[in-house]
């Protein structure tokens, strides 16, 4: 039963992928149907930088595709359920993490997309949750004890792999944002169009044109951080409680202590900064890629050194 839901997500996951790939290629070979014109500088410039959201883009996904990419969420679900909790037992590793995380974070775009035009967005996070879907067949995990039971700890799982999944969307969302303003910043100095017409109206300037305006995905950025924040901040009071309650210590200064609390102190400083003094651009963009790098090293890094690299099971 596993292999099948495995093969089901992966085929679905990759099937949407491929299509939304194969179609932008598509958009980006035919010819243009009208010149694109000059960038004013009093004009507010799209996210794609010049030509503008097209009409499939600003209608979003078709009721198809987000039908089955609901299938396939469906089906991750219930393979992450069946795995990481077969009987009464809990099995966990750091390749069941990142499926967690790319299950929630596909999630948490399939919601947006009912608001925004995110297509771009899809075209990442999808072939990124197929191959994070299929990584627990290669690596296991291990089992954890029996205080997996324990109501607190359940709580404090939910709330942190819920937390994990808007970081993720937040950090795929500052890729894209670093994307588009480095086009934004080549087509103001000329660079783009000494490089000629057929790449600027390319794959990448094709994909690129399907995001909304950099201020709506700036607006979008800091409420996925915001709220995965406080999600965190819930994460750690919880895992405080529950290891006080399982240690009779309330912190251990561990590898995955440290980077959760750097990484907590680091989208806590860019919360403020953005707050205190609008801190935005490419520096703000690349401080949230940092402090996502800092979350992953706190509990999938460390997980994957132990499990994989030391082969020794880690709690």
């Amino acid at each position: 039963m596993d292999i099948v839901l495995y093969a089901l997500t992966a085929l679905l996951y990759g099937g949407l992928a491929v299509a939304g790939w194969r179609a932008h290629r598509q958009a980006a070979e035919r010819p243009m149907l009208e010149s694109v014109s000059p960038v004013s500088s009093a004009a507010p410039l799209p996210a794609g930088g010049g030509r503008g959201l097209s009409s499939e883009a600003s209608v979003g996904m078709s009721m198809t595709t987000r039908v089955v990419l609901l299938v396939a969420l469906l089906a991750h679900g219930v393979l992450l359920h069946t795995t990481i909790f077969p009987h009464d037992a809990m099995v966990f590793g750091f390749a069941f993490a990142l499926s967690a995380m790319f299950w929630l974070g596909a999630g948490i775009y399939w919601i947006e997309s009912f608001f925004f035009p995110l297509d771009g967005l899809r075209l990442l996070v999808l072939p990124l949750a197929c191959v994070a879907s299929l990584l627990p067949l290669l690596f296991s995990g291990v089992h954890v004890l029996s205080y997996a039971a324990d109501p607190l700890f359940k709580l404090h799982f939910l709330i942190a792999n819920v937390a994990y999944g808007l970081f993720v969307i937040a950090a795929l969302h500052a890729v894209l944002m670093l994307l588009v303003e480095r086009r934004l910043h080549a087509m103001r100095g000329g660079t783009l169009a000494r490089q000629g017409a057929a790449a600027a109206n390319g794959w990448l300037s094709s994909w690129l044109d399907t995001l909304p305006p950099l201020l709506t995905l700036e607006t979008l950025l800091f409420r996925l951080i915001g709220a995965g924040f406080v999600l965190l901040t819930l994460t750690l009071l919880s895992g405080i409680l529950f290891n006080e309650q399982l240690a009779d210590r309330a912190l251990q200064l561990d590898h995955k202590t440290v980077f959760a609390i750097l990484s907590w102190l680091m989208f806590g400083a860019l919360l403020t900064a953005r707050k205190v003094s609008g801190w935005r651009g490419r520096a703000a963009l690349r401080w949230v890629l940092a402090s996502f790098v800092a979350l992953l090293l706190a509990y999938v890094g460390s997980r994957f050194v132990f499990e994989v690299l030391l082969h020794r099971p880690v709690v």
